[in-house]
């Protein structure tokens, strides 16, 4: 994430580690699938390194770089990930050194000129590196547990998000990307949840942090008592949560199309 957007995701940076969900693994088979060469991938943005980690098994070596080294202290350790605290905007990267950059659910905070600029800095040359960045927007559940969230999402909370969140409804459509795209695979995260777990999660949007400190309390109290409402007779029991995925990539033509 950028400097600007640092404290909306440092400061409860475990909990962010914790309940962010997982994508799918065959997401990252298919990014793979894009560079010529598997020699580094560089993952901007990557918060406690949900994505760089998943990177690992499909190239030599993994670059995970962000603004927040709260975030970076909670990323998971690996003999071929390497972290960094810098902006996606001046990365500390050698120039035509990177075959695939991806941006997860993160590209909406970055200074988007100053980072393409830098994507076509870093990749390898010759368009054999790839670009890819993706996001999720509204969950899937059953019909009364979406009700509470939309809810939540769209009148609680709704007034706190910030705008660079719209990109994330229009999925990053009418983005220029300094890419020959390709059309990617639906994918989605799909998640077993808790009350607890699925509250953990919304705890963790951007939306809810300027809540909280705008008004000085917090509004996931009143969201866990109609969620728990909503939930079933067994209040512990888990429920199916799913966040389709929306994506742009494709090699790297070094000019914006």
């Amino acid at each position: 994430m950028s400097g600007l957007n640092r404290d909306l995701f440092s400061r409860d940076s475990a909990s962010y580690a914790r309940f962010r969900p997982r994508y799918p693994a065959a997401l990252f088979e298919w990014l793979a699938t894009l560079p010529t060469a598997h020699r580094v991938a560089w993952d901007c943005a990557t918060g406690s390194g949900q994505a760089a980690s998943q990177l690992g098994p499909h190239f030599s070596s993994v670059i995970g770089t962000d603004a927040s080294r709260e975030q970076l202290r909670e990323a998971p350790a690996a003999p071929n990930l390497s972290l960094c605290v810098c902006l996606a905007e001046s990365a500390s990267l050698a120039t035509g050194s990177v075959d695939l950059v991806t941006v997860a659910q993160a590209f909406h905070w970055l200074d988007r000129t100053a980072f393409l600029a830098e994507v076509e800095r870093v990749a390898v040359p010759g368009g054999n590196a790839a670009l890819a960045v993706w996001g999720y927007g509204r969950l899937f559940a059953n019909r009364d547990i979406e009700q509470v969230v939309r809810h939540f999402q769209d009148q609680t909370v709704g007034p706190y998000w910030p705008p660079e969140r719209r990109q994330v409804d229009e999925r990053y459509r009418g983005i220029s990307l300094p890419i020959a795209e390709v059309a990617a695979p639906k994918f989605a995260i799909e998640a077993r949840l808790t009350i607890e777990e699925l509250v953990g999660y919304i705890g963790t949007w951007s939306a809810v942090t300027r809540y909280r400190a705008d008004r000085g309390r917090d509004p996931l109290p009143i969201l866990i008592h109609e969620l728990g409402a909503a939930w079933g007779k067994d209040a512990t029991e888990p429920h199916t949560i799913t966040w389709p995925l929306f994506i742009r990539a494709g090699r790297i033509t070094g000019s914006v199309g």
